[in-house]
Parts: structure tokens; C-alpha cells; sequence
């Protein structure tokens, strides 16, 4: 059975250890994580065309920007995704058996409003100026600086942008994660002392006493410090003759390390926990069919 042990976390980051694995089903995580994780993200945007008088000076909607282009902005922010909360609309219990045009319902839908008028030096209107109509969706404060246009004086934006659930392989938008990737792990292996000093005398990071009485560093993140720093002694450094593999990295058989970061729309952790869920599910219904026709 395949073991997972966390290295480095933080909501939005995160590396992990994956044990008695293969590359193939760790490349299976990493698709299901990009392509099949369920996510909320704006999928529809309705803006508010005219003009108004307020304070007794005339506001046009006439951005800069053209409504597509705006459109796509929205849909890129990190939307919060409350799984426990929402539903898809095709499996939503009260939208499911509507035509598509008549669903969205507090179970499946989230929405959006803004309503920003510009100034004389121009003004930027970011996600921070957006409402959720409801509680508990409105947008992280870490992200409210993200720029959706800019306005200058008597010009302004209205509109009213619905969310809904979706993955990764239907739009990008979709995507939870975004830096994706998986390598083996590897120990360094300390193979001549003597031509070691080459590297010792740069004064980097790993030193001789990080490796063990057999001549192994086996810890992860020095590891890693042991990679970056065996690019000074490496091929086309002039090191590289005198160094000659006097240090040399080894893979472990069945170990991988998995890293990648989440867009914010949800921690790293559950972006993990779900594309998991997600690929025993399709596991689960690949043995029920195979047994069906054997």
C-alpha cells in the first residue's frame, strides 16, 4: 500500500513523500490533481450597460478593457471552494433535473457583484471590490489586490459573476494547482572524501559532517541543499574535471517526492485529499466493471 508522509506545508504549498509507489501512479495523482479536483470558479459574468448620474456627475460603463477581457480576469481568481457546501449543477439535488439554462441554486451556485466608479488619477478595481451575495464566500483578503481593470473619472463597472463547480480538464479556470511535480528521491552518496574538499572549500551549504559513517546523506531537505550545491562543481564549472562524481546522487527504489502549489481557492492539503478521493473513486468503478464482465 502506498504511504504518504508530508515534508513542507503551508496552505499553499506543499511537498510530499510518496512510498511503495510507482512513477505511473504517481503520475496519476498528478493528473487527477490538474485535471479532475473539484473547484469553484467563475463560469458566468453579466455586466450592467449604461449610464447613471450620481453626485451630480455623469458615469458611463465604458472601461478600457472589453468585457471578455475582464470575464477571463474573473475567472482566474481564486474562488473559496467549500466542498461540504456545494454541489456540481448535474448533481446538485435541487438543479439536477432542470434544463442547464434554469440551474443555480444556493447549493451549486455562488454570485458575485461590483459596483466601482473610477477617479481623476485612475483607479484600480481588484478583486478586493467584489461582494458575495451570501456568507462565507467572500474572497480571501490575501488575494484582494489582484487588478481587474482601471478607471478613470466618469467611467465605472457593474456587474454580477456566477460560480460554479467544475475541473480542470473542461477550462483551466477549473485547475486547483498550479507548479506541479514529481521526482524520485535521492540520498547523496559521499564516494572520495579527498577530491570532496573541492566542494567543502566553497563554503555552501553541505558540509562532510551532514553525511553519516557510511557516507550517505539521506535527509530530505539537505538533500536537496546537496543538489543546488553540487551545481558549483558540475559540468561546465572548472570543478568539474578535479571534482570528477567525487559526490553522486542515488534514487531510492518505490520513493517520490510530489510538490506543487494550490491557486488559493483551497489549501494544498485538501487539493491533494480530494484528487486522491477522486482517483480511488475511478479505482473503485474501473474493479466493479471489470468484474461485471469477467
Amino acid at each position: 500500500m502506498v504511504k504518504a508522509k508530508v515534508i513542507e506545508e503551508n496552505d499553499e504549498k506543499i511537498s510530499i513523500l510518496l512510498s511503495d509507489a510507482d512513477r505511473a501512479f504517481v503520475n496519476a495523482i498528478r493528473r487527477t490533481l490538474i485535471s479532475d479536483t473539484p473547484k469553484m470558479a467563475i463560469d458566468t459574468v453579466r455586466f450592467e450597460m449604461g449610464t447613471i448620474e450620481q453626485d451630480g456627475e455623469i458615469w458611463e460603463t465604458n472601461g478600457p478593457l472589453p468585457d471578455e477581457v475582464v470575464a477571463q480576469r474573473l475567472a482566474m481568481i481564486p474562488i473559496p471552494t467549500k466542498h461540504d457546501e456545494f454541489h456540481f449543477q448535474d448533481s446538485c439535488p435541487s438543479c439536477a433535473e432542470l434544463v442547464v439554462e434554469d440551474r443555480g441554486c444556493p447549493l451549486c451556485t455562488m454570485i458575485y457583484t461590483c459596483k466601482a466608479f473610477g477617479s481623476e488619477g485612475g483607479r484600480t478595481v481588484t478583486a478586493g471590490d467584489m461582494s458575495f451575495l451570501g456568507a462565507g464566500g467572500s474572497i480571501s483578503e490575501k488575494y484582494h489586490s489582484i487588478p481587474i481593470t482601471r478607471l478613470s473619472h466618469g467611467q465605472m463597472i457593474e456587474f454580477y459573476a456566477t460560480a460554479i463547480m467544475g475541473r480542470g480538464r473542461d477550462h483551466a479556470k477549473w485547475s486547483p494547482v498550479c507548479g506541479i511535480a514529481f521526482s524520485p528521491r535521492q540520498v547523496g552518496v559521499l564516494n572520495v572524501k579527498t577530491r570532496s574538499k573541492i566542494l567543502w572549500d566553497l563554503n555552501l551549504t553541505i558540509t562532510a559532517k551532514d553525511f553519516d559513517s557510511n557516507g550517505r546523506l539521506e535527509d530530505i531537505s539537505k538533500v536537496a541543499q546537496l543538489i543546488n550545491d553540487l551545481h558549483h562543481v558540475g559540468e561546465g564549472t572548472e570543478e568539474a574535471m578535479s571534482f570528477k562524481n567525487a559526490i553522486t546522487l542515488e534514487d531510492v527504489p518505490g520513493e517520490y517526492i510530489l510538490s506543487f502549489e494550490s491557486d488559493g481557492s483551497m489549501t494544498a492539503r485538501v487539493a491533494f485529499q480530494k484528487a486522491v478521493q477522486e482517483l480511488s473513486g475511478r479505482f473503485g468503478e474501473l474493479k466493479e466493471d471489470i468484474a461485471t464482465v469477467m
